[in-house]
């Protein structure tokens, strides 16, 4: 058996074979009116788009979206970037193809610090806050989570979308809290739980065992809504908890993504407020950049145009002579 290649090795010209993850799935028709299937793969090192010409309908039988699959196929190049042409296509299971090298943990994205290490870091923010009530709030809702925590993405599809994406988005986000606040003359406390809590909607909106997909609630509700319900619901164990320090945190909820036009119910109203939309929006595009840069295997310099942010990017600066 040839050996498994990951996404992140392939190269133009190179048949290939190994496992990876469907994300996408649709069954299209070629200008001549030929049936064929798109696709785009993942596993734990990138993205690549795949085409099925051949033996469509055959093929079209023995997966669906989401499934992990065993592949055979040619590296090719469309748009500067490289894409698949599938020869051989059939759902992956551990029953049928360990004996192969499949295992689920070569199909899944994850953060690439340990989610374990990361947890402690994050109850140490949560231990620093002064105000009891609010470090009780933060603690009692991370630690009925903790399973979900230590595995779950930051979001389905943008930024820090792979395992434990959300332990290292939160994080990240804490530490420049740290820093930004007292800079700015600005509650700590408040950052922080703003920091910590604006997010908690996603743990029940998004479902990821191999692919992330939205949860009922997330479709019907979204994350911004069943966040604040939740943070309300554990306010309301909390004896004497104060309203108007609730209120703020709902506010910092409900306001994080910070433009109507970016599906925030409400502009920040307060200076925490704003910090934390303004960290969050910071940490999500530095991590899609560093995604996008990461996935394109051209050795240039330069990464092609198509990507996020619709322009080149450079992909490091050469080190001084």
């Amino acid at each position: 058996m040839k050996p498994i290649v990951s996404i992140s090795n392939f190269k133009e010209g190179q048949t290939i074979q190994g496992f990876y993850l469907c994300v996408e799935k649709h069954l299209r028709h070629t200008r001549a009116g030929d049936l064929f299937i798109d696709l785009i793969l993942r596993d734990n090192t990138g993205k690549i788009h795949g085409k099925i010409w051949d033996k469509v309908q055959d093929f079209d039988k023995k997966f669906s979206q989401g499934d992990p699959v065993a592949i055979k196929g040619n590296v090719e190049s469309f748009l500067d970037r490289p894409q698949l042409t599938i020869t051989r296509i059939n759902k992956a299971t551990v029953q049928n193809y360990a004996r192969y090298g499949f295992d689920p943990a070569l199909i899944v994205p994850a953060s690439d610090n340990d989610p374990k290490k990361m947890w402690k870091e994050i109850i140490g923010v949560i231990r620093s806050i002064k105000n009891p009530l609010l470090k009780k709030l933060c603690y009692n809702l991370y630690n009925k989570n903790k399973e979900k925590l230590l595995t779950h993405p930051a979001s389905a599809t943008m930024h820090h979308n792979y395992r434990s994406g959300f332990l290292e988005n939160v994080l990240s986000m804490a530490k420049l809290a740290k820093t930004l606040a007292p800079h700015y003359n600005l509650d700590v406390d408040i950052v922080c739980v703003g920091v910590l809590l604006h997010d908690i909607g996603k743990l029940d909106c998004i479902e990821s065992e191999y692919e992330t997909s939205y949860t009922e609630k997330g479709n019907l509700l979204g994350h911004i809504v069943v966040g604040r319900d939740m943070v309300c619901e554990e306010a309301k164990r909390i004896k004497n908890f104060p309203k108007d320090l609730l209120l703020k945190i709902e506010h910092m909820i409900l306001s994080h993504q910070g433009k109507y036009e970016w599906k925030s119910p409400k502009k920040p109203a307060f200076a925490e407020a704003l910090l934390v939309h303004l960290i969050d929006f910071l940490d999500s595009q530095m991590n899609i950049m560093d995604q996008e840069i990461k996935a394109d295997q051209d050795k240039d310099i330069f990464t092609s145009k198509y990507n996020y942010f619709n322009v080149p990017l450079l992909k490091g600066l050469n080190e001084p002579k």
